[in-house]
Parts: C-alpha cells; sequence; structure tokens
C-alpha cells in the first residue's frame, strides 16, 4: 500500500502540494478497491491486489491536467450524501455545508405546514438533498436552467432516497413570480469575469461557467431577482466574499431586516440570511 500511495503521490507532487498530492493518492485508491482509507491501513495488505502500479497511470494523467477527482469517479460524498457528479454540475464545497447546517440549525418559525423551501440554481441538488435529509418534513424544491443538472439532481434524489422535486425553469421567468415559499437558499453564479485569473485551473477548465460566473458590470444579478421576487419569508445566500457590502445595501435597499452575514471557515464572509415581512 505504501509503495502505491508513493506512487501515485511522487507523479502529483510536481503540480499538487505535499498534503493535497498525498490526499489525492489515498482518494484514489479508496474509490479502486471500495474500502475506506481506514480499513485500507489496518487490512492485511495480501488481501489487496493491483496487477502493477501503471494501472493508476490514466487516472493520474488526468489529475496532471488539473481534472477533479470528483469528476474522474462521477461522484462525491459530502455532507453525509453520495452524489453523481458531471461536468454540468458545479462539486458541492465545505462553505456550501456551511450555508447547509445554518440554514438547518436556524430558528425559523414555522407560519405553515409544510415549511415550503426554494433552491435556486440547485445543479447537483446538493443543498436541498442535504436540507431534505436534516429536516425530512419540509417541502423542498430545486430549480435549474440547466436541463442536464435537473437531470443530475433527480437522480441523486433517487440514489439517496430523499423525496425533492426538481424543476428545470429560468429565475427570470415570469411563472416564478406566482409561486409562495417560506424560504429561499441560493448559491447562484457569484465569480466576476475579472476573477477569473485568480482562479485554480481546475475550476477554471472543468466545473461549467454557467454556474461560476456573473458580468463584471452586474455581479448582483441573481440576487438582486431573487431578493426582489418577495415571495419567501426567508432568504439565505452564499456569496462572493468580496460584495458583502454591495449585498446587504441590496437587501436594506429592498426592506429585508434581520440581515446577518455569516463568515465561513476560512474567515471570509460568506452566507447572508434576511427576512422580510411579506
Amino acid at each position: 500500500m505504501k509503495q502505491i500511495i508513493d506512487y501515485i503521490t511522487s507523479h502529483l507532487s510536481d503540480l499538487y502540494d505535499a498534503d493535497e498530492a498525498r490526499a489525492l493518492a489515498w482518494w484514489v485508491v479508496e474509490e479502486m478497491t471500495g474500502l475506506t482509507r481506514a480499513n485500507l491501513q489496518i487490512d492485511d495488505k495480501d488481501s489487496i491486489k493491483f496487477p502493477n502500479v501503471q494501472i493508476f497511470d490514466p487516472i493520474i494523467a488526468r489529475l496532471r491536467q488539473f481534472e477533479p477527482i470528483q469528476y474522474i469517479f462521477g461522484h462525491t460524498f459530502w455532507c453525509g450524501l453520495d452524489l453523481k457528479l458531471t461536468k454540468a454540475t458545479l462539486i458541492p464545497r465545505p462553505e456550501t455545508a456551511e450555508l447547509v447546517e445554518r440554514i438547518s440549525h436556524s430558528s425559523l418559525p414555522v407560519s405553515s405546514s409544510p415549511f415550503r423551501v426554494l433552491d435556486v440554481g440547485t445543479g447537483s441538488g446538493c443543498i436541498a438533498l442535504a436540507l431534505k435529509q436534516k429536516q425530512p418534513e419540509w417541502e423542498i424544491t430545486g430549480i435549474d436552467i440547466s436541463v442536464e443538472a435537473i437531470e443530475i439532481a433527480r437522480e441523486n434524489a433517487t440514489r439517496n432516497h430523499l423525496n425533492v422535486s426538481f424543476l428545470q425553469t429560468d429565475i427570470f421567468s415570469k411563472e416564478i413570480e406566482n409561486q409562495s415559499y417560506d424560504l429561499i437558499v441560493s448559491n447562484p453564479p457569484y465569480i466576476r469575469e475579472c476573477e477569473k485569473k485568480d482562479m485554480r485551473l481546475n475550476v477554471l477548465n472543468f466545473e461549467p461557467p454557467s454556474a461560476l460566473f456573473v458580468p463584471d458590470d452586474d455581479p448582483l444579478l441573481f440576487y438582486r431577482r431573487i431578493a426582489s421576487l418577495r415571495i419567501a419569508t426567508y432568504l439565505f445566500f452564499e456569496i462572493n466574499e468580496n460584495l458583502s457590502v454591495e449585498i446587504e445595501q441590496m437587501l436594506k435597499n429592498l426592506n429585508y431586516e434581520n440581515i446577518q452575514l455569516a463568515n465561513d471557515i476560512y474567515g471570509k464572509p460568506r452566507i447572508f440570511q434576511a427576512r422580510i415581512t411579506r
């Protein structure tokens, strides 16, 4: 096992830092064996056989092109879910898990039964499904403009045995204006085009641009549309840490109250929540 881990790590260490290269090596072996790292370290090494270390070369070649390992293997484990992923869906991040935790642990007065939640820009369905897992009594709907993303989200609902509705629609369509929810959550596109130069190649070259980028001249495009709809009492947003002042002012201008901003695990302003009396 040490030989295998060292082999993969050595072929990645010129492109990734040491810890990341080793973490990727373990991830590859876990996927190829179906065993956890803990099991791999304690099981009889004679029971784990590969014809030779070169079997890992095709995966190493893709990692050397900075292709995310989640796309290579077609899924990821996140918030207790096993999520299918394709290049039509963003890879869920730790900070998005914080958004889920913040919602599920918030003291939200339930004014309707069931409590109705809309996830805008659902992608793989990760937020909607994680919330459903934590709050099974909630009625949750995820929407996305991408047909392929909605197909993946529906597969993920089946894969994780969770009853969430997923609909292909545009947040800018007229039909959405006639809906009513208790809470809207969204992790919309929020990276400005001018920020591309600071991004890692694994994101820039592989993840769907339509789920990442907004125009430099209108970076609040999605936040403003969602907040302006006024079809939910509570809003929860994941945001670009460079736009927190602008988003807070926008919410105030639209008469939202109880506006709160929370930092993520990296100390960056990342999660907004607000309330409005409809």
